[in-house]
């Protein structure tokens, strides 16, 4: 008899991204230094659309640099809506990023640190950096060149390894699990190289975020979706979800993508959900969307995603 899964349809935890919450007001005040009003505000549109679980990407609200009156204000505005935060994301801060190598991994270790604090579950990152000027400057960032990890860099590689490594450790001597995003011309953008990265770093707590759809809305060739997916998934432990339609020429000449609810676009989510847990997989899902209304779409994601969750 197959293993249970560990939640049922209605159990699974399922968060979403904070996409829909502009992490700089039309003043220019970070949501980071926002006053509690805008805070309130903020997580009482999460609420809304009816999720109790949010991620925190430190884009929006840093858990390392915010002082504990401030930390204590967001907690009790957060319990006012009935929102827990499981999982915070540490984005385009690469521990391998030219110049800021050092700066960027003593900040991850104090965003481990905060997490554990705050009481989460799963520490969350990748290697992808800040945008190029043309990626700001694109009406969608991933249809312009951002960052690249060379690929035939023996002691880049080996930095990665290394220094993910020692974040994993720390992760895991706090309780943390720790996930490393899929994402474009980095050592984690492609399935072979994500799962030798996964591999090389050789610990319990360290898996993959299989966000394929990263990858899926290219505009240029791209390995087969369910190949990736079935590569990856073993070694899932975190779970970045959304989806995006896409077009292609035959001879690979051009390819146009546009954001999508998860149903309609070009992952078919019912199976690789199914397959994810045949594997086993137990972790949080994170509802991902760009552009329109993100929050609403997060919304409908979640219940198409529910439906294909074990009933009990």
């Amino acid at each position: 008899m197959a293993e249970q899964p560990a939640f049922t349809a209605d159990t699974w935890p399922i968060a979403t991204c904070l996409h829909g919450i502009p992490p700089v007001s039309r003043d220019g005040v970070a949501l980071h230094d926002a006053t509690p009003e805008v805070w309130d505000a903020a997580f009482a549109q999460v609420a809304d659309v009816g999720f109790s679980l949010a991620e925190l990407a430190d884009s929006h609200i840093r858990p390392a640099d915010l002082e504990a009156s401030r930390k204590d204000e967001l907690f009790s505005i957060l319990d006012s809506h009935g929102i827990r935060i499981p999982s915070v994301h540490l984005q385009r801060q690469s521990v391998i990023m030219p110049g800021h190598e050092e700066r960027n991994l003593a900040y991850a270790h104090r965003t481990i640190d905060a997490a554990a604090e705050w009481g989460m579950e799963v520490f969350s990152t990748g290697l992808h950096e800040p945008f190029s000027d043309a990626q700001r400057k694109a009406l969608w960032f991933w249809t312009a060149q951002g960052p690249v990890n060379d690929p035939d860099d023996p002691e880049l590689w080996a930095a990665a390894v290394s220094r993910l490594r020692e974040l994993g450790k720390h992760a895991a001597d706090v309780g943390l699990k720790m996930s490393l995003e899929m994402y474009e011309d980095t050592f984690l953008g492609t399935a072979d190289s994500a799962v030798r990265l996964v591999e090389e770093i050789g610990l319990d707590n360290v898996g993959l975020n299989p966000d394929i759809a990263n990858l899926i809305r290219l505009h240029r060739p791209i390995e087969d979706w369910r190949e990736m997916h079935a590569k990856t998934l073993p070694y899932a432990n975190y779970w970045h979800v959304k989806n995006y339609t896409r077009d292609e020429s035959a001879d690979g000449s051009w390819a146009t993508s546009v954001p999508s609810t998860m149903e309609g676009g070009l992952i078919n989510y019912r199976q690789v959900v199914r397959d994810a847990l045949e594997l086993g997989f137990d972790g949080i899902f994170l509802m991902e969307h760009y552009g329109g209304d993100s929050l609403g779409n997060c919304s409908t994601n979640e219940r198409y995603l529910r439906s294909l969750l074990p009933k009990g």
